[in-house]
Formats: structure tokens, sequence, C-alpha cells
């Protein structure tokens, strides 16, 4: 395993920005280790909720688990507000940086994550397989002396 440091700034999006880290890093297995920061609006999908939950304001984040892959990612998040009161669910596009995001991710290098549909609830859900080792790139170096 190894790990890939990120700090989101005020402004942008916690799940559009770690969809675009998985894409550009092509990651096939990673985990969020930690996170913390501040959002000023939440968005989450609640347990057995259809449809997102919008909340604005100040929250501290307490929690980003999950697992990240270009496969598809499952994400949960937990957030406090200024009582303590304490939310979470399903991460969602719509959780704005408020200060900071600083996270940590774990990624897996011996295992590749899918998603397969369970038929029990029709969900893609998560299927772990040994990592296929990339294609070693091709050497387009000239004979020495010759051009």
């Amino acid at each position: 395993m190894h790990t890939l440091t990120l700090r989101l700034r005020p402004g942008q999006d916690v799940r559009q920005q770690l969809a675009a880290l998985v894409q550009q890093q092509h990651l096939r297995a990673a985990a969020v280790l930690t996170c913390v920061g501040s959002l000023t609006q939440v968005t989450l999908r609640l347990a057995n909720q259809e449809g997102p939950t919008v909340y604005r304001g100040h929250f501290e984040i307490v929690s980003l688990v999950g697992t990240l892959a270009e496969s598809g990612s499952h994400l949960h998040l937990s957030v406090a507000d200024s009582t303590g009161r304490t939310i979470g669910g399903h991460l969602l596009d719509g959780n704005v940086v408020y200060t900071t995001a600083e996270l940590v991710l774990g990624v897996l290098d011996d295992v590749a994550f899918e998603r397969e549909v369970d038929p029990t609830f029709g969900y893609r859900e998560l299927a772990v397989r040994p990592a296929v080792p990339a294609p070693a790139k091709a050497s387009h170096k000239s004979p020495k002396g010759k051009k």
C-alpha cells in the first residue's frame, strides 16, 4: 500500500475532487484513511432514502470513510454542526469546503475493486479481485549510435 495526501480548498466539492483524483491517478483500489475539515454545505443520501438531503451552515467533518476506484466509489460522510449534532449518510455531489479538507488515501496495490449488481437489492456492490499488473511501456530508444 502507498498513500496519497491532498488538501481541498474553500469552495471545492469533496466528491467531485475525489472522483477527479481517482480518474487522474487511475486508481483501481483505494480507501479513505482519514479526513478532517469543514463544510458550508452538506449533501447526503440518508439511510433508506431515495434522494438527497441538503444542509447549509458550518459543519466539521468528523468522519469520511469508504472505497474508491475507477469502477465506482462508495463513500459515507459524518459531520457535526455548531451544537455537536452529528448526521451522516452517503456522500453525494454538493459537499462544499469551508476552510479546508485534509485527506489521506491508502492505495491498495495488490487488489482491484469492481462493482457488480447484487441481486438481493439490485445495487452495484463491491467485488474484490487480484490486481492485474499494468502493461509495461515499450521503450522507443534507438540502438546506440543509430538514429
